[in-house]
């Protein structure tokens, strides 16, 4: 390089670092193609600027709102789900905002009824009705509803709505019924079979009084189980052997599962062991997930099969063999849409509408006390030996249900809701799945 050329690219290098300085004086601690600078950045002095030490997530809660027709009622629900934990039962918690001038002495009631349907309405003739409706709480919640112990969501949409607006807690007896809804079979159903409830908040003098359309908002609201992860760490199992007639010898059959509770997309995984020493052969192998439901109105059971799979592999298994193998099968209620008598949790028409869970009761208790539609599932292992033979069947009873929110271990970094994403419920569509996202 000839000395011109250097002595130029000298000049031009401290020209562009002399206006670089100008400009990080005139913004202190501002940002500069993605470098902070400060006052003395080309000085002995300077420091790296530090890292935050916590990571600040700020996420949205969302309500849902519903004003009744003549709009003097406004209600905000945080969530449409009374979780029962076997133990106890949350509540549904939100603010309701009346105007005083309004109520003149008047109060806010909350009521909640649920309806058992049993039947098709279409099958209803001559008086006869297939439905029951009972009214399971009906108390007053504002203006003078007590001393409620206020959430973080309720906390800041009062301060938000103003003095008009009041603390909601509404919960439910210990014994309600889970809601459960039961597949018509056809989209033709205009009621849909079931445990059904719904909240509504009306204006009256008296408890008593009928709730009017004109001053009060309805919600459907659903009663929910959770069970917490690693609950329970039995591995079920069970044995069962069978007989020939005018045959010596006895074929056996075991079944074991990995664990008790199953959460629902989680795959189930039977694994079987055939211990043939009689003298007939096994042609082939069949594995299904049965639900069984009882319904206590009527005192009806029935059973239907959600998820099966059949299988040759290893077959035939001759006298003296023996076979191990695991099944996987995964229960949904994609695949079940439209089948008469499939219990979901949610209503029949949702999209993301899932298989009922298994109804849990308190340690000591039995289910069959339980009220409304008892659910339960079970794994069946068929052991094909031919028409005149038979089959061997066994039956291992497990739960699905869906895991606790409140088990989950929160993240590392710190959540703060600043913001409220208010849904008017008007826009859903009645009975639409209220599972969380």
């Amino acid at each position: 390089m000839t000395p011109l050329l250097h002595g130029l690219n000298i000049s031009l290098a401290s020209v562009w670092l002399k206006s670089l300085q100008n400009v990080a004086m005139k913004q202190p601690a501002s940002t500069l193609l993605g470098i902070s600078f400060s006052p003395t950045v080309f000085g002995t002095s300077h420091t790296p600027p530090s890292l935050p030490t916590t990571i600040l997530m700020v996420n949205a809660v969302k309500v849902f709102k519903k004003t009744s027709p003549n709009g003097k009622v406004t209600a905000y629900l945080s969530r449409r789900d009374f979780v029962d934990h076997v133990s106890h039962t949350s509540p549904v918690d939100g603010v309701v905002v009346v105007d005083h001038d309004y109520l003149r002495g008047r109060r806010v009631f909350a009521r909640v009824a649920v309806t058992y349907r049993y039947g098709r309405e279409e099958d209803e003739v001559m008086g006869l009705h297939f439905s029951k409706e009972l009214e399971l709480v009906n108390t007053e919640v504002a203006p003078h509803a007590g001393d409620v112990q206020m959430t973080d969501a309720q906390e800041r949409l009062i301060k938000k709505l103003g003095a008009n607006a009041y603390p909601i807690s509404v919960n439910l007896p210990e014994n309600a019924p889970c809601s459960v809804s039961l597949d018509g079979g056809s989209e033709g159903s205009t009621q849909p079979l079931g445990v059904i409830y719904d909240l509504r908040l009306y204006v009256a003098d008296r408890k008593e009084e009928r709730p009017h359309k004109r001053n009060s908002v309805g919600f459907a609201v659903r009663k929910v189980q959770y069970a917490c992860p690693g609950s329970s760490n039995r591995q079920p199992q069970t044995l069962v052997s069978k007989g020939f007639t005018l045959s010596p010898g006895r074929l056996n059959l075991e079944v074991t599962l990995p664990q008790d509770v199953y959460f629902h997309g989680q795959p189930i995984e039977a694994t079987l062991s055939v211990n043939n020493v009689s003298k007939k052969t096994v042609k082939n192998m069949k594995a299904e997930v049965v639900q069984h439901v009882e319904v206590t109105m009527t005192n009806t059971h029935f059973s239907r099969v959600v998820a099966s799979l059949e299988s040759r592999e290893g077959c035939p298994i001759t006298p003296g063999c023996n076979l191990t193998k695991t099944f996987s099968l995964n229960p949904v209620a994609s695949v079940n849409k439209r089948r008469f008598g499939i219990a979901l949790d949610g209503q029949v028409k949702d999209q993301d509408a899932n298989l009922a869970s298994s109804t849990l009761v308190a340690e000591g208790k039995n289910v069959n006390d339980a009220l409304g539609i008892i659910v339960s599932y079970s794994v069946r292992v068929k052991l094909n030996c031919g028409a005149i033979a038979g089959d061997l069947t066994a039956d291992l009873p497990f739960k699905l249900v869906h895991p606790d929110p409140a088990s989950v271990k929160a993240p590392l970094r710190k959540t703060q809701s600043a913001d409220i994403e208010v849904e008017e419920f008007t826009n859903l569509r009645r009975g639409q799945s209220i599972a969380e996202d």
